[in-house]
């Protein structure tokens, strides 16, 4: 391999994307728990207010908190994901470039061996 050669830096981008890929990945599961806890804590509530089982105020609290660490969860998580997004494609185009930049050559037309 020679200096200018890109295969080690390609092959660094990839394991990078990997990375960020598993990180993406990661924010979407993250990113889905803080929806459903959105809404389980909006239902314990309505439920609460409603006074359909008897539950008291501790439930009310606890589904208030549920709502609101559900909420910070999911903005972190989203804009955690944007990030993310935006790092592979960075990536991705730096790995296009490096790719585009190789001198790939042409092997000519060998004749076929007879077995």
């Amino acid at each position: 391999m020679t200096e200018d050669d890109p295969t080690d830096e390609i092959s660094d981008i990839e394991d990078r994307i990997e990375r960020l890929a598993e990180i993406a990945e990661r924010c979407r599961k993250y990113i889905l728990a803080s929806k459903i806890a959105i809404g389980a804590g909006a239902a314990l509530l309505l439920v609460t207010i409603f006074g359909v089982f008897g539950f008291g105020q501790t439930a009310a609290l606890a589904s208030i908190a549920l709502v609101l660490g559900g909420i910070v969860s999911l903005g972190s998580n989203v804009s955690t994901l944007r990030q993310t997004d935006d790092a592979i494609s960075a990536a991705e185009v730096r790995r296009a470039a490096l790719i585009g930049s190789i001198d790939l050559r042409v092997v000519a037309d060998a004749p076929m061996k007879l077995v």
